[in-house]
């Protein structure tokens, strides 16, 4: 059986030689990961520990917050991150981090939203030879509502727009994994939290919709297995792009990468 995750799907759809590179020709990048993604794992981090540990019925300080955010941004920093933004810097984005975690937290206190799991490994059966697989940010069962939440976070600049909470796959298909184990009858909710802009944005699914996207995501399936020629999309995507110095449309070399089969070569 196939195994896909939402990367690998949005990868093709970006661009179908970015998907070729990483996922069939495996080459490693040379570019250090970006500061953006940097600060998105950082938080993204943060918030998994807070939520562990109210788990455990214990709800840490504001400031033990910061605290594991700061010691999770410098045991993964690297130097030479690339930092998209011109007049940005390093400390700029880590300054960012603290600011988007005070307001979260400040928003959310005192998380008493019945929250399941963080980092919920789920499984979405296509069918009998592709299945999808991912990472729910954080999964609530409102006891309120009876709801299940999928809870997401953005820490890119981007504005929210409801068209996207209407368009997103990647909840979506979350959403089909969770009526898998807890019942169809469920309704699920879908949560983005856009914490540069302090915004929370929500959508639903029905079961008709959900069915139609698993037919829409067995169609993308197939156009990659029967994808020959992996031509570069050229956009403003690129400049986040770890494979640009290697990209024909950039004037790069693919030829004289390194993949990870010359690494296993020389074991």
């Amino acid at each position: 059986m196939k195994v896909y995750s939402y990367s690998k799907l949005n990868a093709f759809e970006q661009c179908k030689l970015k998907y070729k590179f990483r996922y069939i020709d495996k080459i490693i990048p040379e570019i250090e990961t970006s500061i953006e993604s940097h600060l998105g794992t950082s938080v993204h981090k943060a918030l998994e520990w807070l939520y562990k540990e109210i788990q455990k019925n214990i709800v840490p300080s504001l400031d033990e917050l910061i605290i594991y955010y700061i010691k999770t941004w410098k045991e993964n920093y690297r130097q030479g991150m690339v930092i998209v933004k011109e007049d940005a810097t390093e400390k700029d984005y880590f300054e960012r981090g603290i600011q988007f975690l005070i307001n979260y937290y400040s928003a959310n206190k005192p998380f008493d939203d019945n929250t399941l799991e963080v980092e919920k490994k789920i499984t979405i059966n296509l069918d009998g030879n592709n299945k999808v697989q991912g990472f729910i940010d954080r999964l609530v069962h409102n006891l309120e509502t009876g709801e299940f939440e999928i809870h997401d976070y953005k820490t890119g600049n981007t504005q929210p727009k409801k068209d996207h909470a209407e368009r997103d796959r990647q909840l979506a298909l979350y959403a089909i994994a969770i009526k898998e184990s807890f019942g169809k009858d469920k309704e699920v909710v879908l949560v983005w939290h856009y914490l540069a802009h302090g915004k929370k944005l929500q959508s639903k699914r029905t079961n008709e919709q959900l069915e139609i996207l698993k037919h829409e995501t067995l169609e993308l399936i197939r156009q990659i297995e029967n994808e020959k020629e992996f031509p570069p999309n050229k956009s403003f995507l690129c400049n986040w792009c770890r494979y640009k110095n290697i990209c024909p449309a950039w004037g790069g070399d693919p030829s004289k990468a390194r993949r990870w089969t010359d690494l296993k070569e020389k074991e």
